[in-house]
């Protein structure tokens, strides 16, 4: 009894200790939201105050305080975000997760976005203000490597903190540019369709724009006015299991004074980027005498992307222009090192890398490349075509400002600064979207466009030797798409696509018309917006697209071969709003409905893997209304099938058969509870938090969800085989900026404002942000020291 009591207190020891240990280590891994510190450089004390949510509130004398501390506070809540971020461009994934990532590393070092920082920082002017508030930034989150506590993840995955740099800020935004892009994932796979199946396959997929769908218009003010296969492969296996969120596709609409209850413009915007933990954006309202700014920050870059003030207010959804072009290159066939050019041949450009693996030995990579870009052919097993591909990029081919752009938009005053600022982006393209106090409201199609040759269809892979596939000229910033303070008093973007330039429609990646549409039909009857109101059509989640395809399809169906349970189904989806709460069932018949109409119309011509490719770009989703309204068409027919030729009739009929039997077998014989919250969920996956044991530390969720693909309330979930719809994107965050009460102007992150986990931030707003809820983003000093939880002094270093 004596050696059993022993052993119980040595147990209950070891347990108190661990406890101890543990309770230890969350106390000194946590960021510090209080107290006094002193900072270097730093020539007079910061003031930064944390509101209920974490968020900070810098108070300085000056911008270079401001920053210098914002880098501090950043660094302590996403250090772990910046490190990753950073490392993307420059092909450093591999040295922390391993050799998984050799493929991503080379690809993304091909792209030649740390060459391009490289070239960029030796050209920038070291004296210039931006690149004194970047350094100040820089040296905050450095202070914080040197003297703040290491975050966990880089003990679990054993790698060291180094300090941040100027290149870091710009192979940060690379990465932005690239992930914004769709042409990587879209040109190749239209090529070997065409090269595969001929080019009547071709006509049947719309892949040029309806002029009659909802276009975004132009309107520019007269002086009254108040001023492809293997490719395509490469880049969804290398982006398959990516550790940061990616860049999909966002809403944003700015309502004029006449529309709104008090005569003061009203700015929405929620850009739709890849759920994660932690989520993208970092939120800091900056206060110096000659700056003031509540903005949201991506890791690792000084300023802000989203912002507002008293004067002002900005936000941005995808542009989805062509920025990437790609060309075959013709070899010689005695040197292989040398490639065809109008003026003769030419010599490859050789360029040699080494890229660190974890638990293993460098890896030396070496490429070649055209003056139209990186050669892909060698860069991954996937490219195995014998012609040489070149990836043509905008972003490494003209001078990069885009730094210049963050800085000159976060201090314009108003809106003929805001847009001086705007032709320094040159990609990713961004609409910008922009309303002020004096009543203004504008969008402008940011990016660095260019004019092809007529005879030139930028979605298939073009022939480098010859010349005629060239750019023929940049296009003027003056003439990109854009509207300015529009006769019908709004302005609004879905990602679709912008009305014609110079009598043409700009070639691109746009989105359907889905969103659009809808808000549209939401903003254009209404007079008097509010806030409220303005809060309420973020969260809208119908389709009117949804309902015209069941109505299109229904159609085709044969009743007569269905049972009463199917038939009441139907009926069902034919009365449906299109809308998808959680209790409805209509959103997971629908869904599954179109997976099968779309897996047994294209899988078999195109097989698996390039119908898993298609399901990963954007034209499949204007595909879906598209092909319900189409009676004829090359693609219904099955080829596996030798003595018929099958008919859209038949697709839509085994189609509607197929859903039906797998919710059955899934939920049971009793079509009521087969409701969108079980098949419809938003889990926060961290990078760590795929290993199943960290999983509950790491992880935020799984919600079910409300909300569905393209509609406002945009969670967007892929297509396969499984039947379930886990949410991989959505509203980053949900902004409202009201300027007839700009101190009560509301926002909302996915999970919460701190990266560490053992944070009280980490997930304080995930259970609201599901709820639809919203909360203040506070500018008034003296509410915000009234209501603060904690407050941080830094002082100048003695």
């Amino acid at each position: 009894m004596k050696v059993f009591r022993k052993l119980l207190w040595i147990i209950l020891g070891i347990v108190v200790v661990l406890a101890l240990s543990s309770a230890v280590y969350i106390y000194t891994h946590s960021p510090e939201y209080t107290g006094t510190k002193e900072l270097d450089k730093l020539t007079q004390k910061v003031e930064v105050y944390f509101d209920t949510y974490g968020i900070p509130h810098i108070y300085a004398k000056s911008e270079e305080d401001a920053f210098r501390s914002l880098g501090y506070v950043h660094a302590q809540d996403r250090l772990w975000q910046m490190e990753l971020l950073r490392r993307i461009g420059k092909g450093g994934l591999s040295e922390i997760f391993g050799e998984d990532m050799l493929k991503t590393d080379k690809f993304f070092l091909s792209l030649g976005i740390d060459d391009a920082s490289v070239k960029t920082v030796e050209m920038i002017s070291k004296n210039s203000p931006v690149v004194r508030l970047s350094q100040a930034y820089l040296d905050g989150i450095n202070q914080y490597i040197e003297e703040g506590p290491t975050p966990i993840e880089f003990h679990l995955t054993g790698l060291e903190k180094t300090p941040f740099t100027l290149k870091d800020i710009y192979n940060t935004i690379g990465y932005m540019a690239f992930d914004f892009a769709m042409a990587h994932k879209t040109d190749p796979l239209l090529t070997n369709i065409k090269n595969k199946l001929g080019p009547d396959y071709l006509t049947d997929l719309g892949l040029n724009t309806d002029p009659n769908s909802t276009l975004i218009k132009n309107y520019k003010p007269t002086l009254r006015d108040s001023i492809k296969n293997e490719v395509a492969g490469l880049v969804s296996e290398m982006l398959k299991d990516f550790p940061v969120p990616l860049f999909e596709g966002s809403n944003s609409w700015v309502i004029a004074p006449n529309k709104t209850k008090n005569g003061k413009v009203i700015l929405a915007n929620d850009p739709h980027i890849g759920f994660a933990q932690p989520s993208v954006w970092y939120e800091a309202h900056l206060n110096a005498p000659t700056y003031e700014k509540y903005g949201y920050h991506l890791a690792g870059v000084p300023f802000p992307i989203l912002g507002h003030d008293r004067k002002l207010a900005y936000g941005i959804t995808i542009f989805e222009n062509d920025d990437i072009d790609f060309y075959y290159e013709e070899e010689n066939e005695d040197d292989t090192n040398s490639y065809k050019t109008p003026s003769g041949w030419k010599k490859y450009e050789v360029i040699s890398k080494i890229i660190k693996v974890k638990g293993k030995k460098d890896v030396m990579f070496t490429y070649k490349k055209s003056d139209h870009g990186p050669i892909l052919n060698g860069i991954a097993d996937q490219v195995s075509d014998t012609r040489p591909i070149a990836m043509s990029w905008i972003y490494t081919k003209v001078e990069n400002k885009i730094l210049d752009a963050l800085y000159g938009m976060s201090h314009a005053q108003n809106l003929s600064e805001f847009r001086e600022s705007l032709p320094n982006v040159h990609a990713p393209g961004l609409n910008m979207m922009y309303g002020d106090a004096m009543g203004n409201v504008a969008w402008f199609a940011t990016a660095k466009l260019y004019e092809m040759p007529d005879s030139t269809n930028t979605k298939f892979i073009l022939e480098g030797s010859t010349g005629k596939d060239e750019p023929l000229r940049y296009l003027d910033f003056s003439e990109n798409p854009m509207a300015i303070n529009p006769s019908w008093n709004y302005v609004y973007s879905a990602n679709n696509q912008p009305d014609s330039i110079n009598g043409k429609l700009y070639p691109g990646y746009y989105l359907p018309e889905d969103r659009a549409k809808r808000i549209v039909s939401l903003l254009e009857p209404k007079d008097d917006w509010d806030r409220e109101a303005v809060q309420e059509m973020m969260l809208d989640d119908t389709s009117m697209v949804n309902t015209e395809v069941v109505t299109n399809l229904s159609k085709s169906m044969e009743v007569e071969q269905l049972n009463d349970k199917q038939i009441a189904i139907l009926d069902k989806l034919n009365l449906w709003d299109g809308s998808s709460q959680l209790q409805q069932v209509e959103p997971g018949i629908y869904n599954r409905w179109i997976y099968f109409i779309l897996k047994n119309t294209f899988a078999d011509e195109l097989g698996t893997e390039m119908f898993g490719q298609m399901l990963d770009t954007h034209f499949h989703k204007r595909l879906i209304a598209h092909m319900a309204e189409k009676e004829t068409s090359v693609w219904w027919d099955d080829i596996t099938t030798t003595d018929s030729v099958e008919t859209k009739k038949e697709r839509v009929n085994l189609s509607f058969r197929q859903a039906y039997q797998s919710l059955e077998e899934e939920f049971g014989n009793n079509p009521d509870k087969w409701t969108w919250n079980k098949l419809h969920t938003l889990e926060h996956g961290h990078p760590i938090g795929q290993i199943k044991a960290l999983r509950f530390l790491f992880n935020v969720g799984p919600f079910p969800v409300s909300g569905t693909r393209e509609v406002i309330n945009n969670m967007y979930f892929n297509y396969d085989d499984t039947g379930f719809y886990p949410v991989t994107s959505g509203p980053s965050t949900r902004r409202v900026i009201d300027f007839s009460d700009i101190e009560n102007s509301t926002s909302i992150l996915p999970t919460g404002q701190s990266g560490n986990p053992f944070s009280e931030h980490y997930d304080d707003q995930s259970e609201m942000y599901i709820q639809g809820k919203f909360r203040k983003m506070m500018m008034n000093k003296e509410e915000i020291i009234k209501t603060q939880k904690s407050l941080l002094v830094f002082e100048p270093k003695k």
